[in-house]
């Protein structure tokens, strides 16, 4: 999942990021809504996460504008204006939650997986497949019975292909997807994250290569 920050505060634009890229999220930052527009215009996120007050005006009418618009994408506002009447302004513009300074990550984070969760295909919580299981909510994996430690993005690679088991994942949209600032498609990264997925998951091989495409998950014949 790909996730779009926008906050003016350098240390918590970085905190929050920080937290987000923690549970395996790509993150991309905005320090404003100019920045922030030009993003949202090139790269597709599963949820913005929007600083309400920023320099360059209020979050609330550039939302209602986006949902004039017919774009979807989840909103989340974060904001030091706590009154209910500022709550109703936020989401009745558009907004999809609203989440008021100071908070804690923990439900940041919270908030922005169920945020995603509303528009991300559906799939099993656990997913199974030749010894493999992965736990999408704990974020843990293991093969024949035995954990395996992953990194954030070996897990975000690996949980990308199973939910998909069966069916390729192209390589730009593996970059697009799990990784946080743009990557040329033609770059090795993640022949060099599926590499070191094969190691760490070991035999019979689960990941297999589809030639000038990207990846696909499924048991060895």
């Amino acid at each position: 999942m790909r996730i779009l920050v926008v906050e003016d505060d350098d240390d918590l634009r970085f905190a929050v990021a920080a937290a987000l890229r923690g549970a395996t999220l790509a993150v991309d930052v905005a320090a404003d809504l100019p920045a922030a527009d030009q993003a949202l215009r090139f790269t597709a996120y599963d949820c913005v996460v929007l600083d309400r007050m920023l320099p360059s005006g209020d979050a609330v009418a550039y939302v209602r504008r986006m949902r004039q618009q017919g774009r979807t994408i989840p909103v989340l506002f974060l904001t030091a204006r706590d009154s209910v009447a500022d709550r109703i302004e936020g989401l009745t513009a558009g907004g999809d939650d609203y989440l008021v300074k100071p908070f804690a990550l923990a439900e940041l984070l919270a908030r922005v997986r169920t945020l995603c969760r509303r528009t991300a295909t559906t799939h099993p919580p656990v997913v199974r497949c030749a010894g493999l299981e992965i736990d999408t909510a704990r974020r843990t994996v293991h093969r024949d019975g035995i954990l395996l430690t992953l990194t954030a993005k070996e897990f975000a690679v690996l949980e990308m292909l199973a939910a998909r088991a069966g069916a390729t994942a192209h390589r730009a949209e593996l970059i697009r997807r799990c990784w946080d600032v743009p990557t040329e498609p033609t770059s090795n990264v993640v022949d060099v994250v599926v590499s070191q997925l094969r190691r760490k998951l070991g035999g019979p091989p689960l990941i297999h290569t589809v030639r000038g495409v990207g990846y696909r998950m499924q048991p060895s014949a």
